[in-house]
């Protein structure tokens, strides 16, 4: 594996005066581009085999963070004397065989390519026989926006189809997305994937297949493809799951349209025209659909890693900032041949480095500098398995939710130098990005809304799990206005990434990396958790937030 340059010397001569001189004028923060360098490459090295939770990579990655964090003079952040909250997970592997029919003939799906299913119910058979298909447009029940797209249509025991993402609705007034609902063009939690087969499963349903396109997923196909048939991972209910929908799965909108066809039923891009509408209505299709499912499960004990800072001022020290990032990614594939190893260098052992390096900068603080509240450095597990280390957490909190004045997550971190702006997901949420935007306003740079709102990232990273209970979460992605680069060039490098390395074994560290704008973020990350460490007011859910009322009624 090639490595980058540390920071090439035009790069940092084009760094702006202001913004060298705010960085140079605090020195006591341990916090620079080697480091963050060096950090990544030990996490994504194949040495830890890809950080899957449950292997030998898990085991190194864990030792590693925990000698980081003794190494730091770190207290252990578990009130029981340890670095190490447990994580009890339940592993499942899926085989899964469907047989669709429609028109009295069977379509078929290719797996991986077109479709996956599984199930997650912890037992070993699941059986769903000849149901009947129904499409539910997009499969959301919103009264705040008058919306209901089953119409008091009886969905138990069937099938249903439902497409990704929010119903894009246009304001006839400006022909443009009307923000009055869903938010226009910014995803809400009714279009992601765990909303609606939450709803499934709610409604009774057996099966729920979301219809995939690749603009409003964020992502290709393949990426759910690849986990055809691998073992995924859960925390374990009371009820073993059996609450939750049967049958989970995906298939894509080009192979859907055999089956519409077959079945004699409008075809795709009518049923999407349909489901725009307030008045849509659930459209049955003279299709049927099996599945049977062989579950093999066992019990994972995965973990945890978490340290504390103690608070200087006895009044404020059960006060606490939770700083957060997973050191997860996604193991070895046996299946591949070559390569076998996702290291994740972006996905995410550059965000744990910047936990770590945001750790040190604390850490390095004079006695009299240390912050008034305490401060927590959290590094969770099976961010890719579906948030569960942040939900364990966040439902099994270490420290009263309550006494949590924020959350600042890392996911990901600068790898194309130092930018004008950062862009924070959820813009204007709550008054975190307010203090954000002051302090990067003393270094002429700038907060900006997310790009691609319309993609989900606010419910797809571990600060959501805190924001579900209530408490304020900042979580951004790497500005695009890179210092010294040509108009379009942060936006190429970030299109690339999820084109030819986002959960592939190729998101290893470029020799093109510069890490001198990921330790400029670390910095803005530091201070943003100093700022909220003491000052008087805590951060506050702003009004029409979903997540206010929750906050509201935990601090009454």
């Amino acid at each position: 594996m090639l490595l980058p340059r540390l920071l090439p010397l035009s790069r940092s001569l084009l760094l702006s005066f202001s913004a060298a001189s705010a960085l140079a004028a605090d020195p006591a923060p341990k916090i620079s581009a080697a480091s963050l360098q060096a950090r990544t490459a030990t996490l994504s090295s194949d040495e830890f085999e890809g950080r899957a939770p449950a292997s030998a990579g898990e085991e190194k990655t864990v030792a590693y963070l925990e000698r980081e964090f003794r190494a730091l003079g770190l207290q252990p952040g578990n009130p029981n004397g340890t670095f190490i909250q447990n994580v009890p997970m339940v592993g499942i592997t899926s085989k899964t065989t469907s047989t669709f029919t429609a028109g009295g003939r069977e379509v078929s799906f290719t797996p991986i390519t077109e479709y996956t299913a599984s199930s997650r119910r912890l037992k070993p058979q699941v059986d769903i026989k000849d149901t009947d298909i129904v499409f539910v447009g997009y499969g959301i029940v919103a009264p705040e926006y008058g919306w209901d797209d089953y119409k008091g249509l009886d969905v138990r025991g069937k099938t249903i189809l439902m497409l990704v993402n929010d119903a894009p609705v246009i304001d006839p007034a400006t022909g443009k997305l009307d923000p009055a609902v869903f938010k226009g063009n910014a995803m809400t939690y009714y279009g992601r994937w765990t909303y609606k087969y939450e709803i499934a499963s709610g409604k009774g349903a057996a099966a729920c297949l979301i219809i995939h396109e690749t603009g409003p997923a964020g992502y290709p196909f393949a990426v759910l493809g690849g986990g055809w048939g691998s073992e995924s991972f859960d925390l374990i209910s009371p009820d073993k799951n059996e609450s939750r929908v049967a049958i989970e799965g995906w298939v894509t909108h080009t192979a859907l349209e055999r089956l519409l066809t077959a079945a004699g039923a409008p075809n795709y891009t009518a049923l999407k025209a349909a489901a725009v509408k307030r008045d849509f209505k659930p459209i049955p299709l003279a299709a049927k659909a099996s599945f049977s499912v062989a579950n093999t499960t066992r019990e994972v004990a995965s973990k945890n890693v978490i340290a504390k800072l103690a608070g200087s001022d006895p009044a404020l020290r059960d006060e606490y900032v939770v700083y957060s990032a997973h050191w997860d990614h996604l193991g070895r594939n046996a299946k591949l041949t070559g390569d076998q190893i996702s290291n994740g260098a972006a996905d995410n052992a550059i965000g744990t480095a910047v936990l770590v390096e945001v750790a040190q900068g604390f850490a390095s603080l004079p006695a009299a500098a240390r912050p008034k509240r305490s401060v927590l450095f959290l590094a969770v597990t099976a961010e890719e398995k579906g948030l569960l280390g942040a939900r364990h957490y966040a439902t099994n909190p270490l420290y009263p939710l309550k006494k949590t004045v924020a959350n600042i997550n890392m996911d990901g971190a600068q790898t194309k130098g130092p930018s004008r702006d950062i862009e924070v997901i959820g813009y204007g949420n709550s008054t975190l990005d307010d203090l954000a935007a002051a302090i990067l306003k003393k270094s002429n740079r700038v907060l900006v809304p997310d790009t691609e709102p319309q993609k989900g990232y606010f419910y797809r990273s571990d600060h959501f799990e805190f924001a579900k209970e209530g408490v304020p979460a900042f979580y951004t992605h790497s500005g695009k206005d890179i210092i010294g680069q040509p108009a379009g060039y942060g936006k190429k490098r970030s299109d690339e990434y999820t084109a030819e390395d986002y959960h592939k074994v190729s998101d290893e560290i470029k020799p093109w990396w510069d890490f001198e704008g990921a330790a400029t973020d670390t910095r803005l990350f530091f201070e943003l958790g100093r700022e909220v460490a003491n000052t008087a007011k805590w951060p506050e859910w702003k009004p029409g937030t979903e997540f206010k009322a929750k906050r509201d009624a935990m601090l009454r």
